[in-house]
């Protein structure tokens, strides 16, 4: 692994969000050559116990669809004197490992809670505005808000590392984005793309922006002073780890998706737009929906993306020539949000309805109908969907479309949800509370 790359926990007190001291352990972000010096094979001495995985799989499965899980509830912010809004706000970011779960709100804060106990382990404090797009990967954290900046926090020492200046408006969406071996010789010299780690953020302010992913501990930190006023001098021309400014849509960017040099944006202008992470170039502009555009899905193996509309439709798009592929209706309403597998690709609406789609071919699979007011998050795998909406958490089986379970019930409202194999994580909204729900399915 290139030292790039690493940041290792060296603090021999522990980390600030750690309840364990620290250790010679490497916190790794994904990189040109992480995971690929270790081997494949584990030791000689340690024989899995194939027989007691599969037992716990299908366990873990079962419980899933019946089983009662482990709840844990606990608040999604620590109540503050004075405030009007106390413990009730908007959480607009949900991300989660078996470690920890971190949550971005409406209230300026991100927050890190402690995922067996749910026990606040900090605040990230330093947003003047609503924070509404997060990501982490390994111990580095990318934030985005309503004050126009762009955070980098170091999750090992709480503590925020750079801030990016340059937009003029909310960061209303980002992604980490990280190197891919584009070389289809598995025994050739990796051909990475991008050369390393970036940060793409889209804004209100009709433009995006590709910032270099800053190592804590290794980059030099970057902590400008905030600009007074606006003038013609673009603050991010002097930010050593800004790299370009991809300006041409004419309303807001709504959405984005990236992967290796790919890069898709959404926007209230009603384009898609293709773009070329490595150069800034725009290849395609992709015109044809009717209304507004709010989420984008980036399908690299077929090399095609999909986008959906407050038109109502779900539109496939190549990415090779920018031809319209298909154009996938059956919502009467805004479609808000959209999920890709390889198998699958799922939009959710307004209409109070999901879909789930085939991308190869656009065909409808299922229509999935049950809840009663717009959908406002979900997530699915390969053998379930989970969807928030009207008070009620519900599940799905992907394969026929049927309604599986209410897996949480009597709430004002759900905000996010995530979930893994064994796991699933909801931010919601009960009697005037702003709370988390993690339910263990593979407790025993």
């Amino acid at each position: 692994m290139q030292d790039s790359t690493r940041v290792k926990a060296e603090n021999a007190e522990g980390s600030a969000f750690s309840t364990h001291p620290a250790t010679s352990f490497e916190y790794r972000l994904a990189s040109p050559s992480s995971s690929r010096e270790a081997s494949p094979f584990p030791p000689a001495h340690v024989k899995p116990a194939y027989k007691a995985l599969y037992r716990r799989r299908t366990l873990v499965r079962h419980n899933w669809k019946s089983g009662t899980p482990t709840r844990t509830t606990f608040p999604s912010s620590i109540p503050i004197a004075g405030n009007p809004n106390n413990g009730n706000h908007v959480v607009t970011s949900l991300q989660f490992d078996s470690d920890k779960v971190v949550s971005a709100s409406d209230d300026n804060t991100i927050s890190v809670f402690d995922m067996q106990t749910g026990t606040l382990r900090g605040n990230l404090s330093g947003h003047i505005g609503g924070v509404w797009a997060l990501q982490y990967a390994g111990n580095v954290l990318v934030s985005g808000s309503t004050d126009r900046t762009v955070r980098v926090w170091d999750l090992e020492t709480a503590r925020c590392t750079h801030v990016f200046v340059g937009h003029t408006s909310t960061v209303r969406c980002l992604q980490i984005v990280e190197p891919e071996n584009v070389n289809p010789d598995p025994h050739g010299a990796p051909v990475w793309e991008p050369a390393f780690p970036l940060i793409v953020t889209g804004s209100r302010d009709f433009s995006l922006r590709v910032w270099k992913l800053p190592m804590p501990g290794k980059d030099r930190d970057y902590l400008p002073k905030m600009p007074e006023h606006e003038d013609e001098h673009d603050p991010a021309s002097m930010n050593p780890y800004h790299l370009r400014h991809l300006t041409g849509h004419t309303q807001a960017v709504r959405a984005l998706a990236a992967k290796g040099n790919t890069l898709v944006s959404g926007s209230y202008d009603m384009d898609v737009r293709v773009w070329d992470v490595s150069t800034g170039r725009c290849r395609h502009i992709l015109r044809g929906h009717t209304q507004k555009v709010y989420s984008v899905v980036y399908d690299h193996v077929r090399k095609q993306c999909a986008s959906g509309s407050m038109d109502g439709t779900v539109r496939l798009w190549s990415t090779e020539t920018g031809e319209c592929k298909s154009v996938l209706e059956g919502h009467t309403s805004l479609v808000g949000l959209l999920g890709l597998t390889h198998r699958n690709l799922v939009s959710a609406a307004a209409d109070w309805t999901l879909r789930i789609w085939d991308p190869a071919t656009g065909a409808c699979r299922h229509s999935l109908a049950a809840h009663q007011g717009a959908i406002t998050c979900f997530q699915h795998d390969d053998d379930k969907v989970i969807s928030g909406s009207d008070g009620t958490l519900k599940m799905w089986d992907v394969r026929t479309g049927e309604f599986v379970r209410d897996l949480l019930t009597n709430l004002t409202g759900v905000w996010q949800v995530a979930f893994d194999e064994r796991f699933c994580v909801a931010a919601v909204s009960r009697n005037g509370r702003s709370e988390f729900e993690i339910l263990d399915f593979g407790a025993i």
